[in-house]
């Protein structure tokens, strides 16, 4: 216990004298300049504690007919009633920022300049849609405005554990010939991440193309700021993803989420594990942490590999060269490989991407639909689908973790339970530790692994990716590991519901006021 609590004072300290701990208090600074100042203005002028009360009805107004989710007007709104001053300027701050607006035409123009190579063939639209309608209309949806095309000649391999992923992973790398592409939310130096890098560094040194990127956040207390220009002296290329700045900005609020690896554009890997020790369960945090994950080989494999590009070149000046990370298509081997559709979803496309794709699924099942997420922080739409699919007698199954990272996200998804029970949804708990598994799987037939949670923060404000599968045998072995799973879970009762003690309840739907944010 003193060696852990030593080891727990040495990270905190490091944090805090951290860069990255003295642009967080930067930032906190200037967040609280903002609303003392504020509530300076309004507490001591009149004037101006009139003029903030006509501004907020105007904002109020605003927001009632602005397009956007219901439930972050909601919130919104809330600010501008409890604090007019605070919230009136915080909204017109928010709906100001230059470098959100930069960022999203910047994507808008990457998405133009790789249109070229994620183009549907008609051929393969043309069988989905005498095979099953409703998925071909999910598939122009995606294809038509968002550039997500279906394939077919794609195998897929499915991981019900990260330690399974992690050895493919390194068999894969090891294959690589012409070129690397990583990109991931969380890094943390140890055996993983280690193992991974000798890995790269020896196919760097062989002229093999690395590049790597990871979410700023991993800064905070991850790894140093400079870590990038540490992988760049092993001849790897190297960046962050929004590198957290001592500034107050929204575009910090979208952190890249996202968890993909391609391998000379003929093997990707995405789903939820990270590059951590936890994933693989050689550290335990929370128990036994239960992830999933999936690899492609084929022709899918393309759209993974546009959007690595895409989030790559945000930043860089000359185009890329996109035509040489790609490989021919191969003529039709097996159909019984089904259809293939990875998908990628952005905060500034004005699109729910992951969340069509979760709603589709509900919508179109005849049997089953069975979820793992580590998160349950819903908006009214997804809570109105999931009940409505119950109460049509189709099962619907969610397993939740049991041991939870974040004590708040918990109780806010405590909150959810009885009006989701009540409706016939089942909720088990994974009793042995943390479910971080984002999973779809219904009728045996259709499936989706990927990185987005089932909730805000995943649906609406991060970068994310997912790969949805129909009449692929892959279905089966999620599905079969869903029941797995299952066996290890708990079913939560209404009687447990209430037994809840008061002040996580209390907590809980407290804390669902800002639900949006979390």
């Amino acid at each position: 216990m003193i060696e852990a609590s030593g080891k727990a004072k040495k990270g905190i300290q490091r944090i805090i004298f951290s860069r990255a701990g003295i642009f967080l208090l930067l930032i906190l600074l200037q967040l609280g300049l903002f609303v003392v100042t504020s509530e300076i203005l309004q507490e001591y002028m009149i004037f101006i504690h009139g003029s903030f009360t006509v501004l907020g009805v105007v904002v109020l107004i605003y927001i009632i007919n602005s397009e956007g989710n219901p439930a972050f007007k909601m919130t919104w709104m809330l600010c501008v009633m409890a604090s007019p001053a605070v919230g009136t300027l915080g909204y017109i701050f928010v709906k100001n920022q230059i470098g959100s607006r930069w960022m999203g035409e910047r994507l808008a123009t990457l998405k133009l300049e790789t249109d070229p190579y994620m183009q549907q063939d008609i051929e393969v639209m043309d069988a989905l849609r005498e095979s099953k309608p409703a998925n071909a209309n999910l598939a122009h949806f995606l294809s038509g405005p968002l550039g997500f095309p279906t394939y077919r000649n794609t195998e897929v391999t499915y991981f019900p554990l990260g330690e399974d992923k992690f050895e493919a992973l390194i068999l894969e790398l090891k294959k690589a010939r012409k070129f690397i592409f990583m990109e991931y939310f969380i890094v943390e130096e140890g055996y993983m991440w280690e193992t991974i890098l000798d890995v790269l560094i020896d196919k760097a040194a062989q002229g093999v193309e690395v590049r790597f990127m990871y979410d700023g956040m991993c800064a905070i207390s991850m790894l140093p700021y400079d870590y990038p220009e540490q992988i760049q002296r092993y001849g790897i290329k190297c960046k962050m993803v929004s590198p957290i700045r001592p500034f107050l900005s929204t575009v910090q609020n979208n952190r890249d989420h996202r968890k993909i690896c391609v391998i000379d554009g003929k093997t990707g890997f995405t789903g939820g594990v990270n590059l951590g020790d936890e994933y693989i369960n050689k550290k335990e945090r929370f128990g036994h942490w239960k992830d999933t994950a999936i690899m492609l080989k084929g022709d899918a494999v393309q759209s993974l590999t546009m959007l690595f590009l895409q989030m790559w070149n945000v930043d860089e000046r000359q185009q890329d060269n996109y035509q040489r990370y790609l490989t021919p298509k191969r003529p039709m081997t097996d159909p019984n490989l089904g259809y293939v559709l990875p998908y990628g979803d952005s905060p500034f496309d004005n699109e729910n991407v992951g969340e069509e794709v979760y709603f589709h699924i509900l919508n179109h099942s005849k049997k089953y639909v069975h979820i793992m997420t580590p998160y349950l922080i819903l908006d009214n739409e997804m809570i109105t689908t999931l009940t409505r699919t119950a109460k049509s007698g189709i099962e619907v199954i969610i397993i939740m973790p049991h041991i939870p990272d974040k004590w708040y996200a918990f109780a806010v998804a405590k909150t959810y339970y009885r009006e989701l029970i009540k409706a016939g949804v089942q909720i088990y708990e994974y009793e042995p530790g943390f479910v971080h598994a984002k999973v779809f799987v219904s009728d045996d037939d259709t499936a989706t692994v990927g990185t987005i949670n089932l909730d805000y923060r995943s649906l609406y404000l991060h970068f994310e990716c997912g790969v949805f599968i129909y009449d692929n045998a892959v279905v089966k072995d999620v599905e079969e590991d869903f029941q797995n799973t299952l066996k290890r879970c708990h079913k939560v009762s209404l009687i447990e519901v209430k037994k809840q003690p008061l002040h996580l309840k209390v907590a809980g739907h407290v804390l669902r006021l800002f639900a949006p944010l979390m």
